[in-house]
């Protein structure tokens, strides 16, 4: 497949991003050098790199490989069980609070401005809705990390989730609610295609409902697959991202066990294997975010 050429990207207004799960599952050196060589080879302006780990996360490597490749960034986590910021344990609430702070401590040493993913509760399944001390806890814990993010100009993505992996914020207008309660300016809404197409009345609904909040888009496939191969209306998902004016990034997320070890895909619920070539499924990706901005882009 073919890259753009320079003046195509130039006209493109949004960066295409891939999400570093496509092809590793953790940031080790090896790990880190691998995926953000493969994303640049394969013609992304940008790779999203999970935070979870920042202990060990090695910065200045890293670093380096985004100014060798010329590749952008952004940092992605969801919050765990032990972290979920939606609870009313206090030490779980702590744990989140910490888990967020490192994560935006870890974006503006590298001089990123973006931190994105389910960061308002945990990731996973809860018996019952949340509370609305839950509810509190987590704007408020939001809202003193926003405030430190904003030092560094740093935005936190709220990434809501289907019912099955968020008892808190599952569709666009429900994520511009809970924004427009905590005030934070540098707090934004981040769609999943994957999970708008189980929540939302439609792709296009959740870019209308997000309105100028909108800052990040995973273009995810209903069954996680390759993109254009499941039952997501992209057409008018793109359409309603041109007409609104969207200029952020879109990232190809998908995961596969090809890549994943049980420790990752087992939570996600990969039953199934989508695809096993991480490099021709990134690299179609690629194209297909990129023919589907072209096709939507306004005539001159």
């Amino acid at each position: 497949m073919s890259h753009d050429t320079e003046s195509t990207r130039a006209a493109r207004r949004n960066r295409i991003g891939v999400h570093a799960q496509v092809w590793v599952g953790g940031w080790s050196r090896e790990a880190a050098t691998y995926a953000v060589t493969e994303s640049a080879a394969a013609g992304f302006d940008l790779i999203e790199i999970p935070a979870g780990d920042v202990p060990h996360f090695d910065v200045a490597h890293t670093a380096k490989l985004l100014a060798d490749t010329g590749i952008g960034a952004v940092l992605s986590l969801a919050l765990p069980a032990d972290g979920d910021i939606a609870s009313e344990d206090t030490a779980r609430v702590a744990r989140g609070e910490q888990l967020l702070t490192a994560a935006v401590d870890l974006a503006a040493e590298l001089g990123l401005d973006y931190v994105g993913g389910v960061t308002y509760s945990k990731m996973g399944l809860s018996a019952h809705p949340a509370s609305p001390r839950a509810r509190a806890n987590s704007q408020a814990v939001l809202g003193r990390v926003a405030a430190r993010a904003a030092a560094s100009n740093v935005s936190i993505g709220l990434e809501y989730v289907n019912r099955y992996e968020s008892n808190l914020l599952n569709t666009a207008a429900d994520t511009v609610a809970f924004i427009r309660e905590i005030g934070a300016d540098n707090l934004r809404v981040h769609i999943d295609t994957f999970h708008a197409n189980t929540e939302e009345r439609s792709q296009a609904a959740a870019v209308r409902d997000s309105g100028d909040l909108l800052a990040y888009v995973h273009a995810g496939e209903n069954h996680r697959g390759r993109l254009g191969s499941g039952s997501i209306d992209w057409s008018s998902f793109f359409a309603s991202l041109a007409t609104s004016g969207f200029s952020g990034p879109i990232t190809f997320e998908s995961f596969s066990d090809a890549v994943l070890d049980d420790t990752i895909s087992h939570p996600l619920g990969l039953w199934r294997t989508p695809w096993r070539d991480a490099r021709a499924t990134a690299r179609q990706a690629r194209e297909f975010i990129a023919a589907q901005l072209d096709a939507a882009a306004p005539s001159s």
